[in-house]
C-alpha cells in the first residue's frame, strides 16, 4: 500500500498546545469525551480518549507513545477507520489531521454520539 501524500498543515509541528489560540484554529472544535481505538500501520489497536474533534481533527489522550508524522486510523463506535497522521504530541496528548475532512453530518453524529 503507497504512503499517503501529505501537504502542510500536515507535517508534524511543534506548538505549546495551551497556548494555541482558538482564533488560530483552521475549523471550529467541539469538545468530546468518548472512548475510540487508534492504531498505526501494522500495529495492534489501543484505546484512546477522544477530548475534541472538527472536521479537520481531533485531539486524543493516550498511554500509548505516537510520534509526529505517524499514519493512523481513528475507530470510533459504529464507524469505519478514519485515516489521519499525528500532527503534534505533548506527554500523553495529541493532536491529529484527518486525511480527509469530516464531511460535516458525519462530523454531527459523532458529536452527538459523544453526548449520549
Amino acid at each position: 500500500m503507497e504512503q499517503p501524500l501529505f501537504t502542510p498543515p500536515f507535517e508534524p509541528i511543534a506548538f505549546d498546545v495551551d497556548d494555541a489560540s482558538d482564533e488560530a484554529r483552521l475549523a471550529l472544535r467541539k469538545a468530546v469525551k468518548m472512548r475510540a481505538h487508534l492504531r498505526d500501520r501494522g500495529q495492534t489497536r489501543f484505546e484512546i480518549e477522544v477530548t475534541d474533534l472538527s472536521l479537520s481533527g481531533f485531539r486524543a489522550e493516550t498511554s500509548f507513545t505516537l510520534w509526529p508524522g505517524t499514519v493512523v486510523w481513528l475507530t470510533l463506535p459504529g464507524l469505519a477507520g478514519l485515516e489521519a497522521v499525528v500532527a503534534w504530541r505533548d506527554k500523553f496528548k495529541y493532536g491529529c489531521a484527518f486525511a480527509k475532512p469530516l464531511h460535516p453530518a458525519v462530523f454531527d453524529h459523532i458529536i452527538a454520539l459523544s453526548q449520549r
